[in-house]
Parts: structure tokens; C-alpha cells; sequence
């Protein structure tokens, strides 16, 4: 194992943080991450400051056929949490959504009762997610995170086995080789954001 690192300067990290982009969904194309890479991003992604090391979240993958298998959850989900009279043509589309590309990864906020507060541990859900995006991004993959209808759908939470109002969806991320680079949006003025 190589040596721990904690205050070692790195220009490349920031250099690379500072121009990362997400990519859209729609704009990736295969192929996804390997089974060894996908390991490495949520090794990765749950090496975040966690009060109490209790990991209080945890991760499901679709891959290949698992995301068509997802899309009937989700059309079953749309009728019964957002529209009962949704037309044929609304269904498939919302069937369709984790075939936007290669890999889609669910990351649950799965907080544990004891004394560490629970926003805590939603925060330290929350540095996971940004971590497997980075992962993501260092690997060569482009990445989107999106909470969507279905990250707040009772029925589609409950179909992938969350535990009740404690677990929530942080994040659905679609993961993929980026069609085409992406185009840097407008970012905020950091003087607006120190108050």
C-alpha cells in the first residue's frame, strides 16, 4: 500500500478540479466503467470524513440488462407516484431513463441512529457522492449526478429496497465515455458566496 497522504501539495489535483465538468447523460456512449473499475470509484467514493465510521451509505449498479429491468420499476413507479393517466408514449420514455448510458450507479443516504447526528451522516453521504464523481472523472469517464422525479418516489424506493423515510436516494449517477467534450457553463463569483 503506498504511503498515506495529508498536507502534500499537488498543482495537477487542483489544476484537474478546477477545469471538471460534468457530462450529460444523454451525451455518453459505451464503453462504461470495468467491474475493477467500478470498485476502485466506491473505494474511492466512501474514503470521505465519517464521524463515527459508520458508512452511512451504500450503493446499487446497473449494468447491461439490470437497467432495462430498472425501467419497468420506473414505469410502474411514474403510474403510481406521478401521473396514474400518464400516456404509453410518457412511460417508455421514463422506462427508458438508465439507458442513457453504460453504467448507473444509486448512491442511498443510509443514516444509523446512535448519537452522531444525522445530518452528519447526510453530509458524509453526500461527500461520497462527490467523491465517486471525481473517481469517475480521474478514470477517464464522464459522469452526471441527478436526483430526479424517481430519486423522491416512495414506490420507486421501495422497489430497490430502501428502508422507509430513514433511507433516501443521494444521487443517480450515470456514468459513461463522453460522446463529445463537454462545454464549461457559467459558475458562480466566489465573492457572491462569502457572506
Amino acid at each position: 500500500m503506498s504511503e498515506l497522504i495529508a498536507g502534500v501539495k499537488s498543482p495537477e489535483l487542483l489544476d484537474y478540479l478546477s477545469r471538471r465538468r460534468s457530462v450529460m447523460a444523454r451525451n455518453m456512449i459505451e464503453p462504461g466503467p470495468s467491474q475493477g473499475e467500478i470498485e476502485q470509484m466506491l473505494t474511492i467514493a466512501a474514503r470521505v470524513p465519517d464521524h463515527g465510521k459508520l458508512s452511512p451509505f451504500y450503493f446499487k449498479i446497473f449494468q447491461g440488462e439490470d437497467r432495462a429491468k430498472a425501467g419497468e420499476l420506473l414505469r410502474h413507479a411514474y403510474l403510481k407516484d406521478e401521473d396514474p393517466n400518464a400516456s404509453e408514449a410518457k412511460l417508455q420514455l421514463e422506462s427508458e431513463r438508465f439507458m442513457r448510458a453504460p453504467t448507473v450507479i444509486v448512491a442511498v443516504s443510509a443514516p444509523k441512529l446512535g448519537k452522531i447526528p444525522e445530518w452528519e451522516q447526510v453530509l458524509c453521504a453526500g461527500a461520497a457522492c462527490q467523491n465517486l464523481v471525481i473517481a469517475a472523472n480521474a478514470l477517464g469517464y464522464g459522469i452526471q449526478w441527478l436526483t430526479e422525479w424517481y430519486s423522491f418516489s416512495p414506490d420507486f424506493a421501495s422497489s430497490l429496497g430502501l428502508m422507509g423515510d430513514n433511507e433516501k436516494i443521494a444521487g443517480v449517477f450515470y456514468i459513461g465515455t463522453a460522446a463529445e467534450p463537454p462545454q464549461e457553463r457559467a459558475r458562480p463569483d466566489i465573492n457572491d458566496l462569502i457572506k
